[in-house]
């Protein structure tokens, strides 16, 4: 049973990491390099630099990814870098790919602002799930995982820092538009990973006060198969003796418990609390 359960892991994270790196791939291929999107990253920094020394940007990009990838498996450790390293292949060869099959050599359409939109959100969804499975999409993300593991710095914001001044350059090798979208996009891009790596995350925490604690308690372990804290407790007014159970839960395991306390306790208290910060067993281990 536990190695059904270990090969289905490595199965959904072999699929997550597979389907963030085709995002990135199509994000980048149709609305970051013809519109010349500078936000950061070795993507960015590439464009630009291609731009100033004439150099391929796919040349620069592998290069500059090698590197970085090389300290990250120093640091980091071998399980970042073979997730890390995957990813960078993938994302690499698809973007070779894309110039074969599919060559593009201006903008998909004349409104730069949605395709502005497409080419910060697609991309910062999938660093995000990246992010959330220790992994990355290599590059300046990798100096971002460095200042995580090293500062207490949020993921967001250190990439960042890492991706202003990169994106600063815009402004000196394109025009000032370019530029000004480029900045913009670095905005939104911190905003929205940030958002989705809590989303991901998400989980409900339960606050359970009642008067009849097993049938809730049975429901979590034989049903959800999760564990629950129950301590007693007093009421302040009616000084009633009561129970509080504490539990954790994903969300659509919350929705089930609620469902069913309504149903089969519907005088029981409960109070429910979003966290993206759970640590401990059947949830996220200590870095």
């Amino acid at each position: 049973m536990d190695t059904t359960k270990s090969v289905a892991k490595k199965l959904y994270d072999f699929g997550m990491l597979t389907a963030a790196s085709l995002l990135l791939v199509i994000s980048t291929w149709l609305f970051k390099y013809p519109n010349n999107f500078t936000f950061g990253g070795i993507t960015g920094l590439s464009i630009v630099l291609s731009r100033a020394f004439d150099v391929p940007a796919s040349t620069l990009n592998l290069v500059m990814n090698a590197v970085l990838l090389i300290i990250g498996v120093i640091v980091l450790g071998k399980g970042f870098a073979g997730k890390t390293l995957y990813v960078t292949i993938l994302s690499t060869v698809g973007l070779s790919f894309m110039d074969k099959i599919y060559p593009i050599t201006k903008p998909l359409t004349d409104e730069p602002v949605i395709e502005l939109l497409f080419a910060v959100a697609i991309p910062a969804v999938a660093s995000a799930i990246l992010f959330n499975m220790d992994a990355s999409s290599g590059g300046t993300d990798i100096v971002a995982m460095l200042l995580k593991k090293y500062t207490t710095m949020e993921i967001g914001t250190a990439i960042f820092a890492v991706d202003l001044l990169i994106t600063l350059s815009a402004f000196f090798a394109f025009d000032f538009e370019t530029g000004l979208y480029s900045l913009t996009g670095l905005f939104a891009k911190t905003l929205i990973m940030d958002g989705a790596i809590e989303n991901i995350n998400l989980c409900k925490y339960f606050t359970i006060i009642t008067t009849n604690p097993k049938p809730i308690c049975d429901y979590i372990h034989n049903t959800l198969h999760r564990s629950a804290t129950i301590y007693k407790a007093e009421g302040a007014y009616s000084h009633t003796e009561k129970s509080i159970v504490l539990v954790v839960l994903k969300r659509s395991q919350a929705v089930l418990l609620r469902r069913y306390i309504k149903e089969i306790e519907p005088t029981a208290f409960m109070m429910i609390t979003n966290s993206s910060e759970i640590i401990g067993k059947g949830f996220r281990g200590f870095n």
